[in-house]
């Protein structure tokens, strides 16, 4: 069965549409009005296996926190909805990605109950126009909207944009591993019989 999700989030700072197909081959559509959290987005995608569109026309005379932090929970009310009751996935997963001379990690637990912890710093105010201080808060915001428990480490590195990459490429390599159905298809993966 396809997993699928349409969703919508529309306030005085942004107006935003997504498309998501957990279940595709990695093509993707995203205009954020912010180039490199397009690129960044673009590889969730490209490396998730997942079929992502995403729109957002946003308050970027003012900067672009609104957009990148509401472009998060949309991406997050999409992936909640589109996993369902999450019945049959692997639940948890990680990934380690080497981007030139930076290493970096991420563990997810797909188990409907959000937590986050970031470690690592970036050296920049900015990677193109996408202000640093919002990369870990996109990943909080997306966590907490998807309800994934979510680790995500810079363990070593110093090119900010080799940083952000891996941490993206790591997320959708996580992700898709994580949601991977396993060969008993109808178990919840925890003794509760629950993933709330």
């Amino acid at each position: 069965m396809t997993r699928l999700a349409q969703t919508e989030r529309s306030t005085k700072e942004t107006d935003i549409s997504i498309s998501l197909n957990l279940d595709g081959s990695g093509k993707f559509d995203i205009e954020t009005g912010i180039g490199y959290l397009n690129h960044m987005l673009e590889q969730l995608a490209f490396h998730g296996l997942f079929d992502l569109t995403i729109k957002c026309e946003g308050d970027l005379h003012i900067d672009g926190h609104h957009s990148t932090e509401d472009v998060a929970l949309a991406l997050g009310d999409a992936f909640q909805q589109a996993l369902g009751d999450r019945i049959g996935i692997c639940r948890f997963a990680h990934s380690y990605v080497p981007m030139d001379e930076a290493l970096l990690r991420t563990a997810v637990d797909v188990s409907g109950r959000p937590e986050f912890h970031f470690q690592g710093e970036f050296t920049h105010a900015n990677i193109g126009q996408l202000d640093t201080q919002l990369i870990p808060h996109f990943f909080k915001s997306f966590a907490m909207q998807s309800r994934i428990t979510l680790h995500m480490a810079i363990l070593y590195g110093s090119n900010d944009h080799h940083k952000c990459e891996g941490l993206f490429k790591s997320l959708a390599r996580a992700l898709k591993d994580a949601l991977q159905t396993e060969v008993q298809e109808n178990r919840i993966s925890s003794t509760k019989g629950t993933l709330k």
